[in-house]
C-alpha cells in the first residue's frame, strides 16, 4: 500500500513536471489570449499558411512567442494578407489589448493604413519593443506613447506621421533606440529630451523639423548615433554637442545650418563618420578638431561655404575611407595635400573648390578621386593614376579645362606664376622669307592655275547635283500622282514616302468587320478585356480557333492620326519584339479595328501576381529569372526603336500594361498608337518623310509634350524598379504618392553596398547571394534611369548591355575578386554614373513635377531644393564597383539631345 501510494505520488510529479515543461517551452494555456489570437488573425486577414487555426499559437504560428503559457511577442513583420484582408487593410489591432504580458510588437512591412491607437499608451503596459516601420501609418504620434514607461526600442519610420513630436516621448527613461525618421513631423524638438539619458540611438532624419539643434541633445551621454539629416535645423551646431564622447555616427546634411564648425566636437573621440554636407556652414576648418579623432573613416563636408587651407590631421587621418570637402572654397597648393594622403579609401573627392599649383604623382589608393573644377596647373605625371577625374582645371594636354583668361585670372589676382597651359608667353610673328623676282613670277602662275582648275572643278561639282535634284523631283512627283500606296497628305507638310505595296496590300482590308464582329462576340461585355489609349481591347476566335485581340478604334473619341500611326509603323518596321498586327478593317467609318496576335499570359501588370488554385487563395509571383528574362526583352525592343530605327523613334507610353507577354514569357512591346520619332515636335520635317505627323503629343510625366528616347528610358526605369519590389502602379502614375514612394525606394539603391536593396525587393521573391547580384545590378540600372536630368540618364543599348551582363556591372571582372577595380579611363562610364548623380549650383536637378535634392547616402527629400550635393555615393565599404565596359559613357548626350529635358 505504502508502494502504491509511491507511485501515484511520482506520477503526480512527473506531469506537473511535464505541465511546467510544455508551458515553458509555449504552449498557450489562456483562452483570453487564444480569443484575441484569433480575432487578430481576422481583422488583419492573416493567412492560414503564417496562423493555421486547428494549431497551438505558441508553438505552431509564425512570429508568435510566449513564456509560461501567455503570449509575450508577435512578429508579423512583412507578412502577406489574404485577398480578404487585401480588400480592406486598416490599423485593426483592437484584440491585443487582451495580450496582457505582450512585450514586443513588430508589424515592420505590414500595411496597417490609419493612426496609431492612443490606447496603445494605457492598456499595452509590458511593451517593450514597438516596429511599425514602413507599415503605412498615418496622423499623429499619439501622447500617451509617453506612458510606456518599460519601451527601449520605438520604431516608426518610414510611414507619413504628422504633427509634432510629443514631449511626452521624454518620459520613456529605458528608451535605447528611436527611430522617427522618413515621415512628415514638423515642429521642434521637445525640450523633455534631454531626460532620454539611456538613448543610444536617435534618428529624426527626413521630416520638416524647424528651429535650432536643442542643447539637450548634449546631455545623452550614451549616445552612439545621431542623425538629423534632411530637416530644417538652422542656426549653429551647438558647441555641447562634443560632449557626446560615445558618439559614433553624426549626420546633419541638408538642413539650413550656418556659422562654424565648433572645434569642441573634438570631444567625440569614438566618432568613425561625420557627415555635415550640404548646409551653410562657413569659415576654416579648426586646426586642432581632427587631430583628436583618430577614428574617423568618413568625413563630407561638401556644399557648405569652408574656406582656407585643409587640414593636415585631416587628410592623415589613418582610417580614412570616404573624403568629400567638395562645392566649398578651400584654397592652398594642392601637392602639399597629397603627399599626406597614404591610404586606401573609397572617395576622395575635393572638386570645385580653389586648390592650385601641380598634379602630385600619388592621392593614395582610393577607388574615386575627383578633383575637377579647381585650378591645378602644369603637366598630369605618367605615374597618376587613371581614376582620377581632372576636368576644368589648367592642366597641359588635358580636354575639358579652364579657359586662358579663367586661369590666368586666377593666378594673377593671388600674384602667383601661370605656366600659360605649356605655350610661350608671346609668340614670335613669322619671319617673312624674301624671294627672286623669278620665282615669285613662277609662284604667281601657279596661284592662277590653281584657281582656274578649282573654279571649273566647282562648276562640275554644282552641275551634277542639279542633275540629281531634278531627276530625285520627278520620282518625287510621279509617286504622289500615280501611286495607290501613299495615302492622302495632310495639309501643310509634305508627303509621305511611298510604301512597300506587297506590305500595305497586307495590311489593307485583311478583315472584314462582319468576321470580326462574329470572331469578338458583337465586342460583347464578356470578350471586353480593357480600355487603352487609343480604343477598347476584345478578345477573339478566328474561324480556326486561331485566338486574337482586336483593338476597336472609336474615331470619335480617338483621332484618325492615331490609326493611321500604327499602321504605317508596322508597315515600315519589325521586331520580333514587337506585338504581332495580324490585319485591320476600315469599313465602317466610326470604328477602326486592329486585329493582333493574342498573348497568352497578358501583360506585365496582370502576370506579376496571380492568384493560385489552393484553397487558401494564395498570390504566386513571377520568379527571378524570369523577372530578369521580361526585362532584357523590353530592353530588346526599345532599343530597336532608339538606335536601329532611322530615325529613332519614341514609345511614350512604357509602362507594365504596355509589356505583353506571350505562352513563354517572351516580350511583345504594345500600345503603339503613341509611337513618335525622337523630337518630333520640332523636327516636323523629318517627320513627315516617314510618318505622319500627330495634330497633338500625349502629355508625358514632366508635363512636357516633347518627344525623346531619354523620356522612355526614365519609365523603363520605373519598370525595373516594379519588377524588383513588386510594387505595381509605378510605371502608370507620376502623382504625389508615386514621387514620394520612388525617393523613398531610391534611397535604398546604393552602388556600393548591395545590403540596402534586400529592404526594398518583393517580399515573394526568394533569391540566393548570386541573384541578389543581379537584383542588385537591376536596381543600379533602375537608378541611372531614373536620374532627373535627361541628358545623365543612359541610353536603351546600354542599359540592354548590362541587363544582359548584370554580375559584371557589379563584379570584378578578373577572377582576383578581392581587388577593386578601377575606371580605365577619366571619361569611362563610371565617371559620369557618379556624375550623374552630383548636384551642383548650377545644376540643381528634379525629377519631373517636383524637386529633390539628393546627398552622399542617396536619400532624398520632396519639396526643397538642395544645395550642392556630394557625388550621390553611399559610404559603405563594399568591394562592388560599376563596370566601365557594361556601361560606357553615353557620346556627348548633351550635344546630341540639347531638347531632352524629360
Amino acid at each position: 500500500m505504502e508502494y502504491t501510494g509511491r507511485v501515484l505520488l511520482r506520477l503526480v510529479l512527473v506531469l506537473l513536471l511535464i505541465q511546467c515543461s510544455l508551458a515553458q517551452q509555449g504552449f498557450l494555456n489562456s483562452s483570453i489570449e487564444w480569443t484575441a489570437l484569433l480575432d487578430l488573425r481576422s481583422s488583419l486577414g492573416l493567412r492560414s499558411t503564417d496562423w493555421p487555426i486547428k494549431s497551438d499559437p505558441c508553438s505552431k504560428w509564425n512570429g508568435v512567442q510566449c513564456k509560461n503559457g501567455r503570449v509575450t511577442g508577435i512578429n508579423i513583420s512583412r507578412f502577406r494578407r489574404t485577398r480578404i484582408g487585401r480588400s480592406n487593410p486598416s490599423f485593426s489591432v483592437d484584440s491585443l489589448v487582451n495580450l496582457t504580458f505582450l512585450e514586443s510588437f513588430n508589424a515592420s512591412g505590414f500595411s496597417l493604413p490609419g493612426w496609431i491607437p492612443s490606447w496603445f499608451g494605457y492598456r499595452l503596459g509590458s511593451l517593450q519593443v514597438l516596429d511599425l516601420r514602413s507599415s503605412s501609418v498615418t496622423g499623429p504620434i499619439p501622447d500617451s506613447l509617453g506612458n510606456l514607461t518599460r519601451v527601449n526600442a520605438l520604431h516608426l519610420s518610414g510611414n507619413n506621421l504628422t504633427g509634432n513630436i510629443p514631449s511626452a516621448l521624454g518620459q520613456l527613461m529605458q528608451l535605447s533606440v528611436l527611430d522617427l525618421s522618413r515621415n512628415s513631423l514638423t515642429g521642434q524638438l521637445p525640450t523633455t529630451f534631454a531626460l532620454l539619458s539611456n538613448l543610444s540611438r536617435l534618428d529624426l532624419s527626413s521630416n520638416f523639423l524647424t528651429g535650432p539643434i536643442p542643447q539637450a541633445l548634449g546631455n545623452m551621454d550614451r549616445l552612439q548615433s545621431l542623425n538629423l539629416s534632411d530637416n530644417n535645423f538652422a542656426d549653429s551646431i551647438p558647441v555641447n554637442l562634443g560632449n557626446l564622447s560615445q558618439l559614433v555616427e553624426l549626420t546633419l546634411t541638408r538642413n539650413s545650418l550656418s556659422g562654424s564648425l565648433p572645434v569642441e566636437l573634438a570631444g567625440m573621440r569614438n566618432l568613425v563618420s561625420m557627415e555635415i554636407g550640404d548646409n551653410g556652414l562657413e569659415g576654416g576648418l579648426p586646426d586642432g578638431l581632427f587631430s583628436s579623432l583618430k577614428k574617423l573613416q568618413v568625413v563630407v563636408l561638401s556644399g557648405n561655404k569652408f574656406d582656407g587651407a585643409l587640414p593636415k590631421a585631416l587628410l592623415s587621418l589613418p582610417n580614412l575611407r570616404v573624403l568629400d570637402v567638395s562645392y566649398n572654397n578651400f584654397t592652398g597648393v594642392l601637392s602639399n595635400f597629397s603627399s599626406n594622403v597614404n591610404v586606401s579609401g573609397v572617395l576622395f573627392n575635393l572638386s570645385n573648390n580653389m586648390l592650385y599649383g601641380t598634379l602630385a604623382s600619388s592621392f593614395g589608393n582610393f577607388i574615386v578621386i575627383d578633383i575637377s573644377a579647381n585650378y591645378i596647373q602644369g603637366k598630369v605625371p605618367d605615374g597618376s593614376q587613371s581614376n582620377i577625374s581632372l576636368d576644368r582645371n589648367c592642366l597641359q594636354a588635358v580636354s575639358n579645362q579652364r579657359s586662358l583668361v579663367d586661369c590666368k585670372s586666377f593666378y594673377a589676382e593671388r600674384g602667383l606664376s601661370f605656366d600659360n597651359f605649356g605655350a610661350p608667353e608671346r609668340a614670335e610673328p613669322p619671319s617673312r622669307e624674301v624671294l627672286p623676282a623669278s620665282k615669285k613670277k613662277s609662284k604667281q602662275w601657279i596661284y592662277i592655275l590653281v584657281g582656274l582648275f578649282g573654279g571649273l572643278g566647282f562648276i562640275v561639282i554644282l552641275v551634277m547635283i542639279m542633275i540629281v535634284v531634278l531627276r530625285k523631283c520627278d520620282k518625287t512627283t510621279a509617286n504622289q500622282t500615280g501611286s495607290t500606296n501613299v495615302g492622302p497628305v495632310p495639309e501643310g507638310n509634305s508627303p509621305s514616302l511611298p510604301k512597300d505595296p506587297v506590305i500595305l496590300s497586307g495590311l489593307r482590308n485583311s478583315f472584314t468587320y462582319e468576321q470580326l464582329l462574329c470572331s469578338t462576340g458583337e465586342f460583347g461585355d464578356a470578350n471586353f478585356i480593357k480600355s487603352g489609349h487609343s480604343g477598347d481591347l476584345f478578345r477573339g476566335f478566328l474561324d480556326g480557333g486561331t485566338p486574337i485581340v482586336v483593338k476597336k478604334v472609336n474615331l470619335h473619341s480617338v483621332k484618325k492620326e492615331s490609326y493611321g500611326m500604327e499602321l504605317e509603323l508596322f508597315s515600315k518596321y519589325s521586331h520580333t519584339r514587337l506585338v504581332p498586327l495580324l490585319g485591320h478593317c476600315s469599313e465602317n467609318d466610326n470604328d477602326k479595328l486592329l486585329v493582333y496576335k493574342y498573348m497568352p499570359n497578358g501583360d506585365l501588370a496582370s502576370s506579376l501576381y496571380r492568384v493560385s488554385d489552393s484553397e487558401d487563395d494564395s498570390v504566386q509571383s513571377l520568379d527571378w529569372i524570369t523577372r530578369l528574362k521580361i526585362a532584357i526583352g523590353a530592353a530588346e525592343g526599345l532599343s530597336y526603336l532608339h538606335h536601329e530605327c532611322n530615325p529613332p523613334l519614341v514609345h511614350r507610353d512604357i509602362q507594365a500594361s504596355s509589356i505583353f507577354l506571350d505562352d513563354k514569357f517572351e516580350v511583345r512591346l504594345g500600345s503603339l498608337s503613341e509611337v513618335r520619332i525622337q523630337g518630333a515636335d520640332s523636327h516636323h520635317k523629318v517627320l513627315t518623310r516617314f510618318l505622319r505627323k500627330p495634330q497633338s503629343s500625349e502629355p508625358c510625366p514632366s508635363g512636357s509634350s516633347s518627344v525623346t528616347c531619354a523620356h522612355d528610358v526614365y519609365c523603363f526605369g520605373k519598370v525595373l524598379l516594379e519588377l524588383i519590389t513588386g510594387k505595381l502602379g509605378i510605371s502608370k502614375s507620376d502623382d504625389a504618392t508615386t514621387r514620394e514612394w520612388l525617393e523613398h525606394t531610391l534611397a535604398y539603391i546604393s552602388i556600393y553596398d548591395k545590403e540596402p536593396v534586400t529592404k526594398i525587393i518583393d517580399p515573394s521573391l526568394i533569391v540566393d547571394e548570386d541573384l541578389l547580384e543581379e537584383v542588385w545590378a537591376m536596381a543600379i540600372v533602375a537608378r541611372s534611369c531614373l536620374n532627373p536630368k535627361a541628358s545623365k540618364r543612359p541610353p536603351m543599348k546600354y542599359i540592354l548591355k548590362a541587363l544582359e551582363n548584370p554580375l559584371k556591372v557589379v563584379r570584378e571582372e578578373s577572377y582576383n575578386s578581392g581587388r577593386l577595380r578601377t575606371t580605365s579611363s577619366r571619361r569611362s562610364w563610371s565617371a559620369a554614373f557618379f556624375g550623374s548623380w552630383r548636384h551642383s549650383s548650377s545644376e540643381n536637378a528634379t525629377v519631373p513635377g517636383h524637386t529633390i535634392r539628393e546627398g552622399v547616402g542617396g536619400s532624398k527629400q520632396p519639396g526643397r531644393v538642395g544645395s550642392h550635393g556630394s557625388c550621390g555615393i553611399e559610404h559603405t565599404y563594399s568591394n562592388k564597383k560599376l563596370s566601365s565596359e557594361i556601361f560606357p559613357e553615353p557620346l556627348e548626350m548633351q550635344d546630341i539631345e540639347l531638347q531632352d529635358e524629360h
